[in-house]
């Protein structure tokens, strides 16, 4: 029988100013550990620490457009448009002029596994 998850559970998120996470699926919403799959409402100006994470990370921009800097360059994802982040590469995420945007990792984002910068 098909499973509905009717809503979502808040994560916190790093950066500023703060965004929102709501995760529908992952360690902190359903204890799955194989993927994690998020909406994010990222406010004008936010940024976060760059990071080297151990989980591939997809990400589909809904509005709005979210930059990513790697160190091959720097791409601006923009609504309609999805990027893929590999395991181990190094990225940082921003949105200048904000974005709503789903990201779904695998496997399942962890504090553990995300090696933010300093």
């Amino acid at each position: 029988m098909p499973e509905l998850i009717e809503s979502p559970v808040r994560v916190e998120a790093a950066g500023e100013p703060p965004k929102l996470i709501d995760e529908y699926a992952g360690r902190a919403s359903t204890g799955e550990e194989r993927l994690s799959m998020a909406r994010m409402s990222s406010p004008a100006g936010w940024s976060e620490p760059g990071q080297r994470p151990e989980f591939d990370e997809y990400t589909l921009v809904l509005t709005g457009a979210l930059q990513v800097e790697s160190e091959a360059g720097s791409l601006e994802v923009l609504a309609g448009q999805a990027v893929l982040v590999r395991r181990g590469e190094w990225v940082h995420y921003s949105t200048p002029a904000g974005a709503e945007y789903v990201s779904v990792c695998l496997p399942a984002f962890s504090l553990d596994t995300v090696h933010r910068d300093a």
